[in-house]
């Protein structure tokens, strides 16, 4: 795939700034977050966020959907869900003789998915041909989804009361699973004042639209990375199928999705290129929710977290990975963007 010209890669750059600060309009105190998710959005990957009740995942996923002029489909995740809920049905029509087909909110650019984990797991795999192959077949027809289809899903963590534990394979197809943790007092008091009276969510207004998303992911994809950035992503996945502290280690296409991933934080801030600290920073969100950790690793305290942590900082991290050469490509300010 050819490297986008400076234009295309100007209008990424630029639309990745706004996004960005329209979102940190709503979700305030946490520009981190904010940015990691605008990343696994344009690198066009599905998004899990895991935390207590409260604490602003659906708020988060809300903001980033009314951020793009676009359609959204939100699911509520109950024990009752049934999979013709999400895919849509077929149904017979009396008056024509004819069966037409009912499509459900998976038939949407953005689907938020709120509380995934509290709905069956018959329900659950519903999702697992959409999400990856962005379809859905019903009654032995199947149907395309629009582009882009991108899935946010929020959950609790499976301890809590009423919770089903997401299964292997439905883990492997979210890009990136990332936690919100409880904000700092400062940040909750700005909270307090931002939503005393109105809800900032009224006053998102869209920065971008459904085609421009689905262009800036195809030029997301085609920024550039070394050929030494690519094999430190091998490298790093591989070594979590090696490490004893690992049953289950990351998959083919936990490394695809890492190196698009990286793409889509190096668009965030303002780099066509991918350097070895994208892949780092990204190397637990995108992994971790993909392993399953050994039995001694569980009674040491040891976490699929803990295991990426300390293979980033064993696996060599390469050189010659910055940008082509001979190319001074363009740079936006997002921090100036955003402010």
């Amino acid at each position: 795939m050819p490297h986008p010209d400076r234009d295309s890669t100007a209008e990424l750059l630029d639309v990745a700034a706004q996004m960005r600060a329209a979102v940190e309009q709503v979700v305030t105190g946490r520009p981190d977050l904010v940015r990691m998710t605008v990343a696994v959005l344009l690198a066009g990957g599905h998004l899990l966020l895991e935390d207590v009740p409260g604490v602003g995942k659906t708020t988060l996923a809300k903001a980033v959907a009314r951020s793009i002029d676009c359609t959204v489909g939100r699911v509520q995740f109950t024990p009752d869900l049934l999979p013709g809920d999400l895919t849509g049905v077929t149904i017979y029509r009396a008056a024509t003789q004819e069966f037409e087909f009912r499509p459900g909110p998976l038939f949407s650019h953005v689907v938020i998915g709120d509380e995934i984990n509290r709905a069956s797991p018959k329900t659950q795999s519903a999702l697992l041909e959409s999400m990856q192959e962005a379809q859905v077949t019903v009654d032995g027809r199947t149907h395309p989804l629009p582009r882009p289809f991108l899935v946010i899903a929020t959950q609790n963590p499976v301890e809590m009361e009423g919770t089903y534990p997401l299964p292997e394979a439905q883990r492997d197809r979210f890009m990136a699973r990332l936690s919100l943790g409880y904000p700092d007092a400062r940040d909750e008091l700005a909270m307090l004042d931002l939503q005393e009276t109105s809800d900032p969510l009224a006053d998102l207004a869209p920065v971008t639209d459904a085609a421009q998303v689905a262009r800036l992911i195809e030029i997301t994809r085609a920024l550039h990375a070394s050929a030494a950035i690519k094999q430190y992503v091998v490298d790093l996945v591989g070594a979590t199928r090696e490490d004893p502290a690992l049953r289950l280690g990351a998959s083919p296409r936990a490394s695809i999705q890492l190196l698009r991933a990286a793409k889509g934080l190096a668009a965030v801030d303002g780099r066509p290129f991918v350097l070895p600290d994208d892949v780092q920073e990204l190397a637990a969100p995108v992994l971790a929710h993909r392993l399953i950790p050994s039995a001694e690793a569980r009674l040491a305290g040891r976490g699929p977290a803990d295991v990426v942590r300390d293979l980033v900082a064993r696996v060599a991290v390469p050189s010659g990975s910055d940008a082509p050469a001979g190319d001074h490509p363009t740079r936006v300010s997002v921090r100036s963007a955003a402010s």
